[in-house]
């Protein structure tokens, strides 16, 4: 299996984070990953896009794709294009209400997650792409919910740590968001 994840929204959303999450995780459970990070030189508001993909054996696509199994909208800014590369059938995680879910075609299952109300019901406001995270893994069952957490206090700089009590409950909120039947 080989599955391909394209991530996009606005720099400060966490896109990079997540995307390297999803990676790290992977590895750390035997798995192969690339990943490949699109970002404009602005701290807070420029474009952000990432590509992952996740393997079992050694991987075929490279990180830029051309086309992909599934894509995270964070937000509609910059997300030009991601749609088209998206096969039938594709995942597609919507970060509502920044993302109009509305807008996509009609040959991709669409999931609608109120990333920022999730973020901010759980005590973890400035999570949002974790949350996003969260709904992406419950729906696609791409790594453990356990190995996502590890990956994300591994990633966190010493400056950041005090944060991951707050991710943790951010990615399990996402979850929850899908399992409840929200998304």
């Amino acid at each position: 299996m080989e599955r391909e994840l394209i991530v996009t929204g606005v720099g400060g959303q966490g896109i990079q984070l997540l995307a390297k999450t999803l990676a790290l995780a992977a590895t750390r459970e035997g798995r192969y990953a690339m990943l490949a990070a699109d970002y404009g030189g602005e701290m807070r508001g420029g474009p952000s896009k990432a590509g992952v993909v996740v393997g079992d054996a050694p991987l075929h696509a490279l990180p830029i794709l051309p086309s992909a199994w599934s894509a995270i909208f964070a937000h509609h800014r910059f997300a030009e294009g991601v749609q088209d590369r998206l096969r039938p059938g594709g995942i597609v995680v919507a970060n509502t209400p920044l993302v109009d879910p509305d807008g996509f075609r009609a040959d991709l299952r669409v999931f609608v997650v109120d990333a920022m109300a999730a973020a901010k019901e759980c005590g973890a406001p400035n999570a949002s792409g974790f949350v996003l995270l969260g709904a992406y893994n419950a729906l696609t069952t791409m790594v453990a919910a356990a190995s996502l957490v590890a990956a994300m206090e591994e990633l966190l700089p010493p400056y950041r740590q005090q944060h991951a009590p707050a991710n943790a409950r951010a990615l399990e909120a996402g979850a929850l968001t899908v399992r409840a039947g929200v998304a």
